[in-house]
Order: structure tokens, then sequence, then C-alpha cells
């Protein structure tokens, strides 16, 4: 597969960008692992409740075992009163779905090759907007063509993150912050040679 090069200006260049034979040969059940992965890390997990041992009060019985003709009441906290504990209600649990390092590698690498398969992933040299202007941010989205596009630089300048912060679907990121579940959820892919290099 072979991504498209685009220029300093970022018009479409007649040469491509390929990537390597056996990213083709990768299995797609990586990617699917791995976006199952990531999606329960992003898991608030907070649900809670209070079981009987963990409502307050209740430390005298409250009536006597035998005489009121009514069943036995040892404490107020049971779930058979109100205000008492709740039963079989959410508590703290462990979403992590453990996935190796290859295999998120091997996502990564799946997902920029599908990308490449669409003529979505878009190489350029450098992307930076030197007035830190959203309208020239907007002018180089534009110019990509796509509805929603990642860009994935080598390192931040400050000027180009503020310029491309309030583009409406697109996103800036970092080297370090790529991963297959971003590649895979956008339609479209902007990245810096020096990136796709050191991935490749």
């Amino acid at each position: 597969m072979s991504a498209v090069v685009l220029t300093k200006s970022f018009a479409k260049s007649k040469t491509s960008y390929d990537l390597p034979e056996k990213f083709d040969e990768i299995n797609s059940h990586n990617l699917h692992l791995y976006v199952k992965s990531h999606l329960a890390s992003l898991r608030a997990n907070t649900a809670r409740v209070k079981n009987r041992s963990a409502v307050s009060g209740g430390g005298k019985k409250p009536k006597a075992q035998k005489g009121s003709g009514g069943a036995r009441w040892g404490t107020l906290r049971s779930p058979l009163f109100v205000g008492g504990g709740q039963v079989f209600g959410p508590s703290k649990r462990n979403y992590v779905q453990k996935i190796n390092k290859k295999q998120k590698v091997l996502a990564l690498k799946y997902a920029l090759n599908e990308q490449a398969k669409a003529e979505k992933l878009f190489i350029t040299d450098s992307i930076k907007v030197e007035s830190g202007k959203t309208k020239d941010a907007v002018a180089i989205f534009n110019k990509v063509g796509q509805r929603d596009t990642l860009i994935v630089v080598d390192s931040f300048d400050e000027k180009t993150y503020l310029a491309f912060r309030n583009v409406k679907n697109c996103y800036m990121i970092e080297k370090s912050e790529l991963n297959a579940y971003l590649v895979a959820a956008y339609r479209s892919v902007l990245i810096e040679k020096a990136v796709i290099d050191a991935l490749v």
C-alpha cells in the first residue's frame, strides 16, 4: 500500500510513500483486541453502592427477639429496611483487558495500512502554522479535503497547536500519543514524514 505524499503547500505530489509489504500480512484481529482494551481502559469505573456492612448505624437490636408476634429484626442495616444496605449492587471492578506490546504495534501498523489502502493516509515533511492563526490552519485542513482528520506531528509547536485547537473535526497529537484506536477512528490521517519513518 502507498500513502499520499503532500508538498510544502499541502498539494498532492506525484510521488508516493510505499509502506512495507509485511503490513498487508497483519491480522485485523490485532486491531479489534487493541480497540477493546483501549475502550475498556477509558471506563470511569465509579459506580458504587453500600452493602449492609458499609451503611452507618444499626448498632442496637431494633426490637426484642420474641414477643412482638412478627419477624425477628437483627439490624436496621438489613436490605429489608429503608436506608439499609443494597443487595448485589455495583461495586469496584477491574475493566483492564491486557494486550501484549507486540499486538499494540501490529494494531497500529494495520490501522495505518487500512488508511493507506483507502488513500486517506497523507504524509508531509512538516506541519507548521507560523502565524498561529486558526484561519491558516483551516486552509491546511481544507486542502487535505477530508471530513475529519487526525494530525500527527513529531513534537508540538505552540503556535501550530493553538492554530489547530479550535478547528472542528480536527485533532492534533504528538508522536508519543499515537495509537491504533485514534488512527482507526478518524477518516483520514495527516502525518509528518519523520513520524512515519520511525514507525516503519
